[in-house]
């Protein structure tokens, strides 16, 4: 058929374009010499926003790295979009000090670059966001992000990413997924070049623009940068035997039940009283999620649950755990605690055990910044999980450092009251006056409670100090919901 006599267009086809001969498409390469190529490739300028994650936590290389590159290059007015920023990002703070940074947003901040801006030295207020808020900001739009820079434990020259090869292995990548389908460049960072097609793949080569290998992203024993393990201390013991017995009252502790604890001690030994529970009474959960430490896989080993649903390994027996084991599933940020998401894993938590830096007689939670006002980390996922689960349990001693735990008003409103629903300590249990269905069944079952006011009495009455939160000044960090409505603001100290 004569090609010329084609129409322009058909009514039920569209516009007609004439075949003209064979394209010649060539495979772009994708590897960069260096982080400054990869500058120069996604041409980052002043006020550039530039996203990271912290699966590698107090052990990450690569923020440190790329903010060297940029500090060289002169830039400035730089927005920084962490998914957390920890001790080993001191550097940060002379960034900020010499204006190579302006602005930061992150889920938790500690360390150095918390008391930097706790001092007011970051030119823009900060936005700290829970885990599952980061992934809604940023796939509505709200966060844009013109480079994503993704520390990769193992990738191929197409792109295709890994974290469970190479010697800084951290098991499942949850936290960059969100960035690398929003952001405009994303540049992978490893330090283990494998030959294409890489196997167990994350984040695939179609959502990554260039590849750049480096000595070390890291040091992967900073993964474990916290307590994974169960207290042994007497009160904490006691809180976790309490903790346990209201969720066995709850009536949740039944075959299918599903749980997300803290990496706090107190936590960690709530669970394994739980375990223990749950193998007397024959009972298999469905799932436990959030970060995973050993002991979780412990629980999936000894059959206890179903399978592990993980956005981020908090110690390497998890990141074994997850390279080996079918069972121990990976998942986004979004995945997990995106509110706007068509079904996030924390919507379909039966209990969540958390820790406090404060609790006011409110029920609301700080586990943002210290006694003395001092930013100290963030919600991550806990006002996450507070909202999503049917029961929310919040553990803490009466007083810590001589400071009371429990307290008239918290210094910061991480997690809104309305959300949590048990308050167990070791002088008592205090529920929520929302959850009336709650008293009811914990009297049934023996448990005695007191009022939330009694134990904020005896908290007062134990402290050496008080807490000195400032009320005025300048505004240096806001406390972000999920949703994007705020909790709080955090000023100057």
């Amino acid at each position: 058929m004569d090609r010329s006599a084609f129409p322009l267009s058909l009514k039920d086809y569209g516009e007609i374009l004439p075949y003209g001969g064979a394209s010649t498409s060539t495979i772009r390469r994708k590897l960069l010499i260096d982080l400054d190529a990869a500058f120069s490739a996604c041409n980052i300028q002043d006020g550039a926003t530039l996203s990271f994650h912290h699966h590698l936590r107090n052990g990450d290389a690569v923020l440190n790295m790329v903010l060297a590159v940029a500090a060289r290059r002169g830039l400035k007015d730089l927005q920084i979009a962490a998914s957390s920023l920890f001790p080993v990002h001191e550097p940060l703070v002379e960034h900020i000090r010499r204006g190579t940074v302006t602005g930061i947003s992150a889920g938790f901040i500690s360390g150095p670059v918390a008391e930097a801006i706790s001092r007011g030295e970051l030119e823009k207020t900060a936005t700290l966001r829970t885990h599952g808020g980061r992934a809604r900001a940023i796939e509505d739009g709200e966060l844009s992000i013109d480079v994503a820079f993704v520390a990769a434990p193992a990738a191929d020259p197409c792109g295709n990413l890994s974290g469970s090869f190479g010697p800084r292995a951290f098991g499942t990548m949850g936290y960059p997924k969100s960035d690398v389908l929003a952001a405009r460049h994303v540049v992978a960072v490893t330090d283990t070049l494998m030959p294409f097609p890489l196997a167990q793949i994350e984040i695939d080569q179609q959502s990554v623009d260039w590849v750049v290998e480096v000595d070390r992203i890291g040091d992967a024993s900073g993964i474990l940068s916290g307590i994974t393990k169960p207290t042994t201390e007497p009160i904490g013991l006691e809180i976790a035997q309490r903790t346990a017995d209201v969720i066995e009252a709850s009536g949740l502790l039944v075959p299918g039940f599903s749980l997300q604890n803290g990496a706090g001690g107190i936590s960690i030994a709530t669970a394994s009283v739980l375990a223990k529970r749950m193998t007397q009474l024959g009972v298999k959960g469905s799932f436990a999620s959030g970060g995973i430490t050993d002991f979780h896989v412990q629980m999936l080993e000894n059959d206890l649950f179903e399978s592990l649903l993980d956005v981020q390994c908090f110690d390497l027996s998890a990141v074994q755990s997850y390279i080996r084991n079918s069972r121990h599933l990976g998942m986004s940020a979004s995945v997990y605690a995106n509110p706007n998401q068509r079904g996030s894993v924390v919507d379909m938590l039966d209990a969540v055990v958390l820790g406090a830096a404060e609790i006011d007689v409110d029920f609301n939670v700080n586990v943002t910044t210290r006694a003395d006002g001092k930013i100290m980390g963030g919600s991550g996922g806990h006002a996450d999980t507070a909202d999503g689960a049917k029961l929310t349990i919040i553990t803490t001693r009466l007083n810590a450092a001589g400071f009371p735990k429990i307290v008239e008003k918290v210094g910061t409103i991480t997690t809104p009251g309305k959300t949590v629903d048990i308050l167990v300590t070791e002088a008592g249990i205090a529920v929520n006056p929302q959850r009336d269905d709650l008293v009811e069944r914990l009297h049934s079952s023996g448990i005695k409670l007191c009022n939330i006011e009694d134990l904020q009495q005896k908290a007062a009455a134990g402290s050496q100090r008080q807490p000195c939160h400032p009320n005025e000044g300048r505004i240096v960090a806001v406390s972000q919901y999920r949703d994007g409505t705020v909790t709080d603001l955090i000023r100057q100290v």
